[in-house]
């Protein structure tokens, strides 16, 4: 039968529901029998490439598409779109597919420029450089010439006339955009510094041979290179066809992939592995593909895709019944398919299936107590402790959120149920020091915590999981076969030792995405303390897909300054990040005060709205449920309806406004963050009675919260504050 093959959509026109279904009935019949005399398959006189065909989709609109034949009789379809009839035949008449000569890439070029992409023919950068723009080109710093970019690279020799004259890194993204995929690509990582060789390695290029010959053989070869697979998407079945032609936003369904990340995707590892990136490199893309590669070639596989809280997993549940509806999702623990949850709610499923062993593993975990474990522990707990049990405690100690943090990152991974093994225990990371005494009122709060929880029947979340960790480990059984774990900087120690226990130590057991750079729960993990060993098997991807290169500067610079590190206890340096997409720079704007201040934010969304921009795509974002509130209140006495978001769906047809935790996984084209003032960013509560071994760290995670923020726009950002601004905020000098 023949293979459909959908490639670089851009030029075709716009086109309507109605015509989508016709499309999707064309390709539908072309793929069962290429022969039928309706379809109107014709080669096109006058035609730069024999290989191109129009087919008749109604007596007015045509499909331009390309022939290759493939082994024995099947035939590959390269659909291009659809035209009015003679404006497909003209644009017939100057398309051709060919094999890029020295990467062995395929691509589509059009007799009127070079091979281009997204946004059409690249226009000529900028004659004479800026005042503060470097006086040589960019690539010429660099150290690169035109020569090396066509016959080392592949670059198309126009693209690359025009990048040896750019002098500033926004004219490169620009030309990024414009150029076709894995040019863009490879523009935007040679101006970051990369080398050719590294270019090479990361499009899957490195070991290419130069191409000798354009036939249906080499060109069918061509595109199904990992590169060639960025511009041009094999269809697997009928199904997935009438959602690439039926689903306007074709890039949408698509989910793209870069070279890079399809390796990722489909590699094997001998243990545990780490995938890092900042925000929008699409670390949760490979997850999802990945997840769906295991399934369809291990059907009777269990496998669990995980993250941090219910919200992260049921997007990402989301996600993958778009990539592939067909894809088995389980439902419960032990099914074959791909089991989607949070991992709190993974915890309770566990404790669930292994009850006999639950007794034990609390008394294993917690000591001494009733296992009783239907309750979760109010959030008031430790503060209650404290009072009933630490008069003894230094001043510098009084502080719920110490006991949390030397709870969770000490007592429980190390299973402490005594004073004698507390004061014996290592306090690996722990900023703030204790002596024997210390320890002693310590444990005095401790014991306090767990007599009140062992009297109600209750467990924190922490404690949960250590709890279900347990109680797989003495059933004897791993309920799963491969564990997907995204947000991975959020998970605390005993959530890894859930994780650790619930798949066998094995070949590709465990698949870890993270980002120390948007830590906003949680304590710094290192994973080697918790069973989980990557040894050199990890990661990072640096190419962001989502956020323009203006916002993401300015979100990175957010970061300047502080030390961040992995989940391997390894420095991460965000200055790497770059994107391939251009846009606006973000918008600073400071108000007298707080009344002011929602004035200027129901302004900024009249604006966005009034340009036409769809409603839910606009994300208001702030610090404080409180603050989310006002807004909405001040937005519907000014005439526009929204909704305040928490744990649920979002809204159709309304901008959302929700808090900056809230938004950790979401995007939305247009974002406005408010309340950016230093009595809001940082939280005076986040700071609040904290010992000040513990204070940078609370501030490290404030300042992720605003990069996580700022990082949720894809095409424009407004910041906007009363007074004086956070401290956190970089402000853009003016005129830059």
């Amino acid at each position: 039968m023949p293979q459909i093959i959908l490639g670089p959509q851009q030029h075709a026109p716009d086109i309507d529901g109605s015509v989508r279904g016709k499309a999707y009935a064309f390709l539908e019949k072309l793929a069962q029998d290429d022969t039928r005399p309706g379809l109107h398959m014709e080669p096109i006189g006058g035609s730069l490439d024999s290989r191109v065909r129009t087919g008749r989709v109604d007596q007015f609109w045509r499909a331009v598409l390309f022939k290759v034949q493939g082994q024995a009789d099947a035939a590959m379809y390269v659909y291009l779109g659809v035209w009015p009839h003679d404006d497909a035949i003209a644009f017939a008449q100057q398309a051709r597919l060919q094999v890029n000569p020295v990467n062995g890439i395929a691509e589509l070029l059009l007799a009127d420029g070079p091979a281009i992409g997204r946004g059409g023919s690249p226009s000529a950068p900028a004659t004479a450089p800026a005042p503060d723009v470097p006086s040589d080109p960019l690539l010429v710093q660099l150290g690169h010439t035109a020569s090396t970019l066509v016959e080392d690279l592949g670059l198309d020799p126009a693209l690359v006339e025009l990048a040896m004259e750019v002098r500033d890194p926004d004219e490169i993204t620009v030309l990024a955009e414009a150029a076709a995929g894995w040019q863009g690509v490879a523009l935007v990582d040679l101006v970051a510094g990369r080398s050719i060789e590294q270019v090479r390695e990361s499009l899957g290029i490195d070991d290419a041979e130069p191409a000798t010959s354009d036939d249906d053989a080499t060109l069918a070869k061509a595109l199904t290179h990992p590169a060639s697979r960025m511009e041009f998407a094999f269809v697997e079945d009928d199904a997935a066809l009438r959602r690439a032609i039926e689903d306007a936003d074709f890039e949408a369904w698509r989910v793209f992939l870069h070279p890079e990340q399809r390796k990722y995707v489909e590699r094997s590892w001998n243990g545990p592995f780490r995938l890092s990136g900042g925000a929008g490199t699409g670390k949760t893309v490979v997850l999802l593909h990945r997840a769906r590669r295991l399934a369809r070639e291990h059907p009777e596989a269990r496998i669990l895709l995980t993250t941090f809280n219910k919200t992260l997993a049921e997007a990402m549940q989301r996600d993958l019944r778009v990539l592939d509806p067909a894809l088995a999702i389980a439902e419960r623990l032990g099914e074959p398919g791909v089991l989607v949850r949070g991992v709190d709610a993974v915890a309770r499923a566990v404790r669930q299936a292994c009850s006999r062993t639950v007794p034990a593993a609390v008394t294993t975990v917690l000591g001494s107590r009733t296992s009783e474990v239907g309750q979760v522990t109010g959030r008031n707990a430790w503060r209650d402790a404290i009072a009933t049990a630490g008069a003894g405690l230094a001043a510098e100690l009084r502080s719920a959120a110490f006991f949390e943090a030397e709870y969770v990152t000490v007592v429980l991974p190390n299973r402490v149920t005594t004073y004698e093994e507390y004061a014996k225990v290592r306090r690996q990371g722990r900023g703030v020091s204790l002596d024997r005494q210390a320890r002693s009122e310590v444990w005095k709060v401790v014991t306090a915590y767990r007599l009140e929880a062992g009297i109600r029947g209750s467990l924190d979340f922490s404690e949960a999981a250590a709890v279900s960790a347990e109680a797989v480990l003495a059933s004897g059984d791993h309920p799963f076969d491969h564990v997907l774990v995204d947000e991975g900087q959020d998970l605390g120690p005993a959530r890894w030792q859930l994780l650790r226990a619930l798949v066998e130590e094995k070949p590709d057991d465990l698949f870890i995405a993270e980002d120390s750079h948007q830590r906003i729960y949680g304590h710094k993990v290192v994973l080697g303390r918790y069973g989980v060993r990557i040894v050199g098997r990890s990661q990072r991807l640096r190419l962001n897909y989502r956020t323009t290169a203006q916002n993401l500067r300015y979100a990175v610079s957010m970061l300047t300054g502080t030390e961040f590190v992995d989940l391997e206890d390894q420095a991460e340096d965000p200055s790497q990040y770059r994107s391939a997409r251009t846009g606006p720079p973000p918008s600073l704007l400071q108000t007298g005060s707080p009344t002011a201040e929602l004035d200027t934010a129901v302004a900024v969304v009249r604006t966005w709205l009034d340009e036409g921009v769809t409603p839910e795509t606009i994300g208001l974002l702030v610090r404080s449920e409180n603050a989310g509130e006002r807004l909405v209140r001040a937005l519907d006495e000014r005439g526009i309806d929204s909704r305040f978001v928490s744990d649920k769906s979002l809204p159709a047809g309304k901008p959302v406004v929700m808090t900056m935790h809230r938004a950790k996984g979401m995007e939305f084209s247009r974002v406005l963050i408010t309340g950016a003032d230093a009595g809001s960013v940082p939280a005076a509560y986040a700071l609040r009675d904290l010992p000040e071994a513990e204070r940078e760290d609370a501030l490290l995670k404030e300042r992720s919260l605003l990069y996580v923020a700022a990082t949720r726009a894809r095409d424009e950002l407004v910041v906007v504050w009363s007074g004086e601004p956070s401290e956190l905020l970089p402000i853009i000098p003016e005129g830059a």
